[in-house]
């Protein structure tokens, strides 16, 4: 039986993260998947290691970081070059719980006109504990929220519901989809790729929605953050370049001219208080991250993929 599903891992200097990963796939054998791996020219080894471990994957070696976007587009150009029916695109943080494929897959065969979907997702160091139960997306404010982290798993997030965006934590696309709008936005790079996708999934015509009969486990922000806590706390400045000059694309993108001056004012106060923040704390690398993000989120916004 050909494989109707390529499951899509990122791999960046992660093998530990990433075998644990496959190897929760694995837990659930079927013909209808293939594992995809592409590695972000990671310098731990791990391609040799990942070769070693796990011949039944395909391995895609990159010899550079591409970042989320880059890598996730050089695994779902093979996909659909292959003719995989979807793509499920997986942090490699992650391990998924038994069943989690199939709900999804036929779900997605019984509504053609769904273009994407979730699972919910739950911490991983606590499996009571929601990380994500869909998502929403605020115009007038500008922001772009989930629901229900860090609550308590119960019967109100045990609902089918439609979505604004979905997380690319695990995100299950139809190829057809992809062909149509295209894949992620190279230049966002990390952080908002997943809105982005998702408003142009929605822009095409196909509906978006949160499939709670499937469950994966996140352990949630490892990518960004450093082992031990220095002078800049634990994230990395990068991250809060990324978050607030992609979080500017999203609002020139998509927002209606009536939405402007309530995002302006939020973001004012948002912007201020993260600036004043990190000069109070001595966060200098951070200050400097964030002040060039916002500029360059008012510069040029590129487009294409």
């Amino acid at each position: 039986m050909q494989a109707r599903v390529a499951i899509i891992l990122v791999n960046w200097n992660g093998y530990a993260m990433t075998k644990d990963c496959i190897n929760s796939i694995l837990e659930n054998p079927s013909s209808a998947y293939q594992i995809v791996v592409v590695d972000n020219g990671s310098t731990d080894g791990s391609v040799q290691k990942l070769r070693e471990a796990f011949p039944q994957i395909h391995l895609i070696a990159s010899s550079e970081n591409l970042g989320f976007t880059g890598g996730n587009n050089l695994g779902m150009r093979w996909a659909l070059e292959q003719g995989f029916d979807y793509s499920f695109l997986l942090n490699n943080d992650t391990f998924v719980g038994s069943g989690f494929l199939e709900p999804m897959l036929t779900f997605m065969d019984e509504h053609p006109q769904t273009g994407a979907v979730q699972p919910r997702i739950c911490f991983a160091h606590d499996q009571s504990l929601i990380w994500n139960a869909g998502a929403a997306y605020h115009p007038w404010l500008g922001i772009a929220t989930t629901r229900g982290y860090n609550k308590t798993d119960g019967p109100q997030f045990a609902q089918t519901m439609p979505l604004d965006w979905i997380t690319g934590c695990a995100f299950f696309i139809r190829n057809e989809v992809l062909r149509q709008i295209g894949l992620f936005e190279p230049a966002f790079f990390t952080y908002y790729e997943d809105v982005d996708l998702s408003f142009r999934i929605v822009k095409a015509g196909y509906g978006l929605h949160y499939l709670p009969t499937s469950v994966i486990y996140h352990i949630a922000g490892m990518s960004g953050k450093t082992i031990a806590k220095g002078k800049e706390g634990y994230l990395h400045a990068s991250v809060h370049y990324h978050n607030v000059r992609n979080r500017i694309w999203i609002w020139r993108r998509y927002s209606q001219v009536w939405n402007w001056p309530s995002i302006l004012a939020y973001h004012l106060f948002y912007f201020v208080g993260m600036l004043l923040y990190f000069l109070m704390r001595g966060r200098l690398e951070k200050l400097a991250a964030t002040w060039k993000g916002i500029r360059d989120g008012f510069g040029k916004v590129s487009s294409g993929n």
